[in-house]
Formats: C-alpha cells, structure tokens, sequence
C-alpha cells in the first residue's frame, strides 16, 4: 500500500451547496395502484387460483416493501396464488441464498409482503430473435402469469427510447445469471439497447406477463410516478416514464471539476456504484462516452451497506480506501462484472489507509493549482446531489447558476485523528444548513 507524506499537504476552504431541483411531488403508491387496478384487471385472461410470480429486482426503491404487498393483496384478492421471485439476473452472486439476502435487505421478506418468496437460478430457453437467444427464470415461466415490478430510470451503459426498467427485467433480471451474460456478451458487438430490447419485447410475447408496474423516483428519492401497464402498452409507458425519470435526474452543477469526493458508492445507488449519468465515466470498454462533465480524479470513500460487498463500479475512481476495499466481496464483484462483460469495472484504484492520505495522493496528480483555483466538489453519492460541499475555485462557476445557493461560510475540511474525513452529509440530505 503506497504511503504519502501529507505533513505539509494543505486543502482549500469549502462552501456548502444548495441546489435547487424541480421536484415532482411525492404519490401515494398504494393510492396510485388502487385507482389504476380496474384498467389492469379486466384484461386478465387467467382462471383462478393460478400461481403469479411478482419479479423483484436488487435495485433500492422508495416504497418498495408496500408497493410489493399491495400488489400482492390485489392479486390475493383477485383469487390468485402471488408468489415473490427474485429477477436480478448475476447479483446477490448469482446464489438463491444471496438473491434472497438482496430482497431482505430491500425489506423484501415473506412476513413483509405476505407471499412465499421463491427462487431459483434454472432458466428456460425460448429461442432466440435476431440471434439473440432468448432465457426466463424457470419459475416465472412456470408460473401461471408474471408481474413486473421496477424502478425506471436512465442507464448507466447505453442510452435508448427504453433504458434501465420493466423491459430490461424482462430480460437481463428474469434471465439469470445465464440470460444477463448472453446479452451482456452480444452487447460488446451489437448495440445495447437493440439487445436489451429486442430480447424484451420478444420475451413479453412469449411469456404470460399479466401487466408491469413502472416507478419514478424524484429528485429527493420519493415516489413520483406510478404506472400500471399492461403488456402490449409496456413499451411506450416506458418510454414516457423514463422521460420524466431523465427530467428528475440530479445532476453535478459544474462541467469541469479536478477532484471529486464521495462517501460512498454501492448497486443500491446506482448499478454501476457510481452512477456514469452524473459523473460522466464510463470505464467499460462497450459502454456509451459522454463528453460532461470532465472530472479529473475521483475519490470514493466508502461501500454502502446496500451494497452487500459488490464493488461493481470501483473502476471507475483513481483513489480509495481500505476501508472501502476491506468491505468489498470480490466473487460477489467478480460475478457483477463477469456477467456485464466489463472486467474494468472491478478494478481497484490506488489505495491508502485514511481519507487524508488518499486525498493527498489525488491532488498530487492535478493540474498546477493554487488553493483559490481548484475545483473540489465533495457529495454523499451519485444520488443525492441537493447539497455538495464546493472549494472557493468552483465559486465563480456556480454564483451564476440561477439554481443554486452558495453558503456565506468558509468552512474547512476536518479531519480525525486516524485521518478521516468529516462528512456533513447524513441521512437527511434534502435538510438545508444555511
């Protein structure tokens, strides 16, 4: 482990950020699921008593515990058998046992959604489409009728009219281990989005899929838009909902920055850890190249507990810590980024035993700087972005920005004595400090 002499190292003075999002209001799920069941249920073609598998992915979503159960009680009600079936595809280590421990700590249990939790890694083979051969989770497709349940949001790969939701889960989370690989193998090739839903629409065709249910988060990670859809509208509600997800997308408010610090990154948070919408990289060899913002170095501090030990994402930083690396399962983080086909993602950056270090380390590798003119913005994670913490050098980039207050305080970084960072940011980031 490299060491840096930081005895005469010194850091700038930061300001606390406030951005200023349009956030839609937050809706009440079950409220939204109960006034949209009618349109849903009336095309049901399914005799009664018939087993459903509700499809849960890994993915952190407001709400999800009662916007499962509520579905789950819908389709109790309506005379069905529901049944919750994990539809991640490699993660949780592409293990049942792991896939189960995933949904557990989304707050996924029997006891919390009053339906038996099945799972199983066999796929069933349907196919194929274009050459891309087709896979579904056995259990789904034995299944009298299968329920999707997902976030829609932009992905962090590729960019298409559909990205990251229902028609994705159809076909990398309901395919499993073997069906993620497939397609993620002919994305290095093919053009992803094609792949991706291709094998979706072609997947809903040829599964018994009795409707999807699409979930928006705003801004402020709260529930904005619910939508009940069935088969043959799926695409275009996904298409519509991920225009409004793009709209509530938080973004960094500067183009250039020469460091970057976050607290932590995780698959909870974005599902290459660190989201490349916001920080503009993308390391996989066949993923899309955006051209902003330009962020110099990256340094992450920390595995959110979310994340159950997946580093997926960790290629793209330049400096962390052990206590990052000490946390990190790497069979978990090898299956990750075995089956996306981006072995660059699970790289370990530079690593040193404290922040102080660290940051030393990554400022050693900027342009010529004085302490007035760098641009060190430090944030929570890639998706709370309403308050950063900004060097006086990114001053003049952001006093300019209608959206956004710049704190009257200097206020210096703080370290303790085994060289950690204070972070101000808790749980709460929408709570405004100034």
């Amino acid at each position: 482990m490299p060491r840096i002499m930081i005895a005469d190292m010194s850091f700038p003075l930061m300001r606390m950020v406030y951005q200023h999002f349009h956030i839609p209001p937050k809706v009440n799920g079950i409220e939204e699921i109960d006034r949209q069941w009618e349109h849903i249920r009336t095309a049901f073609r399914l005799p009664k008593g018939s087993s459903v598998a509700v499809a849960v992915g890994s993915r952190g979503i407001a709400d999800l515990t009662c916007i499962v159960r509520e579905v789950v009680a819908k389709l109790t009600a309506a005379g069905y058998c529901p049944f919750v079936l994990p539809a991640m595809g490699s993660h949780g280590g592409a293990t049942l046992e792991g896939q189960i421990g995933v949904l557990k700590a989304r707050g996924i249990t029997e006891q919390s959604v009053n339906a038996p939790i099945r799972a199983s890694m066999q796929v069933t083979r349907l196919g194929e489409k274009d050459g891309i051969s087709l896979f579904v989770n056995r259990l789904a497709y034995e299944a009298g009728g299968i329920v999707l349940i997902n976030r829609i949001k932009p992905h962090t790969n590729f960019i298409g009219p559909t990205e990251s939701g229902l028609l994705k889960m159809m076909s990398v989370g309901l395919g499993n281990q073997v069906g993620a690989e497939h397609l993620h193998r002919l994305a290095v090739i093919k053009d992803y989005y094609s792949v991706i839903s291709t094998a979706g629409r072609e997947l809903l065709k040829g599964c018994n899929v009795l409707f999807g249910v699409g979930l928006v988060e705003n801004q402020s990670h709260e529930t904005a838009f619910v939508k009940l859809a069935l088969p043959d509208e799926m695409e275009l509600v996904e298409e519509d909902l991920l225009k409004k997800a793009r709209a509530c997308l938080p973004t960094l408010p500067m183009d250039e920055i020469d460091l970057l610090i976050v607290d932590e990154m995780g698959k909870d948070i974005s599902g290459e850890g660190i989201d490349p919408n916001v920080v503009g990289r993308d390391v996989c060899e066949c993923g899309v190249r955006r051209s902003w913002p330009k962020i110099t170095r990256i340094f992450v501090r920390d595995l959110s507990e979310g994340s159950e030990g997946s580093a997926l994402g960790i290629g793209q930083a330049d400096f962390t810590t052990k206590r990052l690396v000490d946390k990190i399962d790497f069979q978990a983080t090898a299956v990750n980024c075995l089956t996306c086909c981006c072995p660059e993602s699970g790289r370990v950056p530079l690593t040193y035993p404290n922040d102080k270090e660290a940051m030393a380390a990554a400022m050693m590798t900027l342009r010529p700087y004085t302490l007035e003119n760098v641009k060190i913005v430090h944030i929570k994670n890639t998706m709370d972005l309403v308050r950063i913490l900004a060097s006086k050098g990114c001053l003049p980039h952001l006093e300019t920005k209608p959206h956004v207050d710049v704190g009257k305080e200097d206020m210096a970084m703080e370290f303790d004595d085994q060289g950690g960072l204070r972070s101000p940011f808790g749980k709460n980031q929408g709570e405004r400090l100034f």
